[in-house]
């Protein structure tokens, strides 16, 4: 069934990144898929539609368990980063206040690495941020917010 699930969740991925304007081969690379699977996905073959039907799904849990479930599946940064961002359209801003004292908490359980540390000061790439909060969870200084940015 996990096998299942992630290729749901690339269909769905590889269907939004063709929106996007990218070729097949950008979106095998993307999603490491061989160009025949993506060709196949584009053109709804290949896959069951109750596949694509739970991966529907997953989207739309909340963004902390559609990234832990997605991440646990995958194995992997960048291929989660990548499902994470094409198959969501919400946006988020971190803020990290003052009282950050760098202790790293939140670069550690960052699962999409959108948190590094310059100068002893946690900064947040709101580019990856999917909005899980596991950060803002774990802090010990309360330094951190997370925003859904609103068009």
């Amino acid at each position: 069934m996990p096998k299942h699930i992630i290729s749901g969740l690339k269909y769905i991925a590889a269907v939004n990144l063709r929106k996007q304007g990218q070729t097949q081969r950008e979106i095998a690379q993307a999603l490491d898929m061989d160009r025949s699977t993506v060709s196949h996905y584009l053109n709804g073959r290949n896959l069951s539609w109750n596949s694509i039907e739970i991966a529907e799904i997953v989207t739309h849990f909340c963004p902390k368990d559609f990234l832990i479930l997605t991440h646990a599946l995958l194995n992997d940064t960048e291929r989660t980063r990548t499902i994470i961002q094409t198959c969501t359209d919400s946006k988020f801003e971190g803020i990290i206040r003052n009282s950050c004292i760098g202790c790293g908490i939140c670069v550690d359980t960052c699962l999409m690495k959108a948190i590094v540390l310059n100068d002893l000061k946690a900064h947040i790439n709101d580019e990856w941020c999917c909005g899980c909060l596991i950060c803002m969870e774990l802090c010990q200084t309360n330094s951190i917010e997370i925003k859904e940015v609103v068009d």
